[in-house]
C-alpha cells in the first residue's frame, strides 16, 4: 500500500529508529512500512499519523489506494 511515511519522516528530520521509538515498534517495521511491504494495524497507523500531525487517510493515501484497488478488481 502506498504511503507517505518515509516522505514525512524525512521532512520531520527523524531517523527510522527515532520514529520506531516514538510509535513503539522496531525499526524493521518502519522499514517495511516505508517499502509498502507491510500494512499497519489501525492503532499503529493512528500513532504514526499523530507523530506527523496528519490524518490516517492522508498518511496512507487511502483515496488513491482505493482507486488502484478498484481498477484491479474490475480488470
Amino acid at each position: 500500500m502506498k504511503n507517505k511515511v518515509k516522505e514525512l519522516r524525512i521532512l520531520a528530520n527523524l531517523t527510522q529508529q527515532q520514529l520506531a521509538d516514538l510509535v513503539h515498534v522496531s525499526s524493521r517495521t518502519i522499514i517495511s512500512l516505508e517499502k509498502g511491504q507491510y500494512n499497519p494495524s489501525l492503532m499503529l497507523a493512528y500513532r504514526i499519523a499523530l507523530v506527523f500531525d496528519t490524518s490516517i487517510e492522508d498518511l496512507y493515501c487511502l483515496k488513491e489506494n482505493k482507486t488502484l484497488e478498484d481498477l484491479q478488481i474490475n480488470e
